[in-house]
């Protein structure tokens, strides 16, 4: 395996894990004191007068708690107010202010499919950030749903989390309290510096016009011409009458990017202001910049697995999460990494340096081990951020981001959606266990019953109807395939990749997903607060010498042989159609495209 002459891909991915490592416990201690000890951090005598303006102005009483019923209407009638408030923005940018190139409105369809691509923190984009948003758009409308769908996530980890910590209990927290306060004393403070770290590494913040420059080198076009109109001059075969045209400027898009990228990595939003996304040097401009953002990705749901144990008063229980999520983790890593340095036989057949791998789609600033690694991450973590270009990945290397989705992306995952997905195996595992013992399913003290188990299953279910059902009406469908760049089996790949994105709320593609993002979305939050529901209302038991044990290795693999057997059962007939065929499609000598 060529990985193992990569002593830097090494070195990289050691620094990686082992700052990871050391920073889940603060960021897990503070997270705790923000959601569970209001008044105990160090930024509250700052900000505690302004939380308290926040909740005046919102009607709350931030002492009311509410039950899992009151959070969840709370959380989808602010998710519905902020999708038409986004909507409105999209459409009438074009008389609102910092629009600097006088783009125009996003078409109706455009801007409600992005509204709820955003707010349900998918970020698909069906259009080119620096082409087709304004300044205002970007920052007022898709930066607010930055924050607030990042947030968001990150309250319903918090209430089930808290189901599982409280007994006898009715209530699960304050949405609106949650969401405040991780908006003001986590996420906002962090993005202000990671904005000007991103400054200092050369990314751009301006308010002003793109810069016009001419190039040095003038050279002709052919384009479609149009009349006085603006309409496409045809000839009599109705096809487009060329004319030829003489390119002597470039225009270089820029604005306020830094403060963008900031909270699209922290939050694992993903949404790119330019529609390289982080492959733009722009977005991306150095390799520490690329560390720092990977790092930022895993940075608060691998904390949160701290805040897990601190709440459960059961820390080596909360490391026996992170310790499976980052074994399944460093796994795709090591699959994708390799898959990309070995490359494509059938090039090095004709001559290409089998020493230089599949270098097709990615920046050569970072190379292979950092497109690999990225591709990795941002599918774990739901991000969506890329910097290479998934659907030039190898058959095995493109498997790895697909499949990290389809796993509902709980390998430490987007922020919040990570932990309350694993938290929803670590129920389908005690339960299983259960089941292989003999026993009642038990889960620190508190009996796993039928409700819990089908909540379960339905947050399961829900992603796989979704991404399998969209897929196969795609596939059979002249809409679904009218749009495809590649045909075989990396076509259908393509499709399968599309709809595990949109539903698995990823963004990133190997390429109207509306309707898959919102069932990603509000089809497993809801089971997941009825199981919070449920948990805080149930009574502990003692702990006994035959109570299931939820920490050290044992109960790690379980967890990983669970999150790998659903995912497998599931998905696996799906991705032997696609990428699977496609890889021995690529090394078989004999059989050709």
């Amino acid at each position: 395996m060529q990985i193992f002459s990569d002593p830097f891909g090494w070195v990289q991915l050691a620094a990686f894990a082992g700052l990871l490592l050391l920073l889940t416990r603060p960021t897990g201690v503070y997270l705790f004191q923000v959601l569970e000890a209001p008044g105990k951090t160090f930024l509250d005598p700052v900000l505690r007068p302004l939380e308290r303006c926040f909740y005046f102005l919102l009607g709350v009483e931030p002492k009311r708690e509410q039950d899992w019923k009151q959070y969840t209407l709370s959380l989808l009638a602010f998710s519905l107010v902020g999708t038409f408030f986004t909507y409105a923005i999209l459409r009438m940018q074009h008389v609102l202010p910092l629009n600097p190139q006088g783009l125009e409105p996003f078409s109706d369809h455009l801007a409600f499919n992005t509204a709820v691509s955003f707010m349900t923190n998918t970020n698909w984009q069906s259009y080119g950030g620096e082409s087709t948003a304004s300044y205002f758009s970007q920052m007022g409308g898709l930066t607010f749903h930055n924050f607030v769908s990042a947030a968001g996530g990150i309250a319903v980890a918090a209430a089930l989390v808290r189901g599982i910590a409280r007994h006898s209990a009715k209530t699960i927290g304050n949405f609106w309290v949650d969401l405040v306060r991780v908006n003001l004393y986590v996420l906002l403070p962090l993005c202000i510096v990671y904005a000007v770290f991103l400054v200092s590494q050369g990314m751009i913040q301006t308010f002003g016009p793109y810069t016009v420059a001419r190039i040095l080198d003038p050279y002709t076009i052919e384009v479609a011409k149009k009349d006085d109109n603006g309409g496409v001059v045809k000839d009599l075969q109705g096809k487009p009458v060329l004319e030829a045209r003489v390119v002597e400027t470039q225009t270089i898009a820029q604005g306020p990017m830094a403060s963008q990228v900031a909270i699209k990595m922290l939050g694992t939003n993903g949404g790119g202001f330019m529609n390289a996304n982080a492959a733009h040097p722009y977005e991306n401009p150095t390799p520490l910049s690329n560390f720092v953002q990977m790092l930022s990705i895993f940075l608060i749901p691998s904390g949160l697995t701290y805040y897990l144990g601190r709440m459960v008063k059961n820390q080596r229980h909360g490391w026996a999460v992170w310790c499976a999520m980052a074994v399944l983790f460093s796994a795709g890593v090591l699959v994708s990494w390799s898959a990309e340095t070995a490359g494509n036989p059938r090039l090095h057949a004709l001559g290409v340096d089998a020493a230089q791998g599949n270098m097709e789609g990615k920046e050569v600033r970072f190379g292979i081990f950092n497109s690999a690694l990225f591709a990795t991450i941002t599918t774990d973590a739901s991000c969506g951020a890329v910097n290479a270009m998934h659907d030039s990945f190898t058959p095995l290397g493109g498997l790895v981001p697909l499949a990290n989705i389809q796993l509902g992306e709980v390998i430490f995952g987007g922020v919040g959606a990570g932990l309350y997905g694993m938290l929803i195996f670590v129920v389908i595992a005690v339960f299983l266990a259960g089941l292989m013992v003999g026993k009642t399913p038990e889960y620190l003290g508190k009996k796993i019953e039928a409700y819990d188990v089908k909540a379960g299953v339905l947050f399961l279910m829900a992603a796989t109807f979704s991404i399998l059902g969209f897929t196969a009406w795609a596939g059979v469908s002249e809409w679904g395939l009218a749009g495809l760049n590649n045909t075989g089996p990396h076509g259908f790949s393509e499709i399968l990749y599309a709809y595990s994105s949109g539903t698995g709320n990823n963004g990133s593609a190997f390429a109207g997903l509306t309707v898959a993002m919102l069932i990603g979305r509000f089809m497993m939050i809801i089971p997941a607060l009825a199981l919070a529901g449920s948990l805080a209302r149930k009574k502990r038991a003692a702990f006994t010498g035959g109570s299931f044990p939820v920490t050290g290795p044992l109960f790690s693999v379980l967890l990983i042989g669970t999150v790998l057997i659903v995912g497998a059962l599931t998905f696996f007939p799906a991705l032997s159609l696609g990428p699977v065929v496609e890889h021995f499609l690529m090394t078989s000598s004999e059989i050709s495209y």
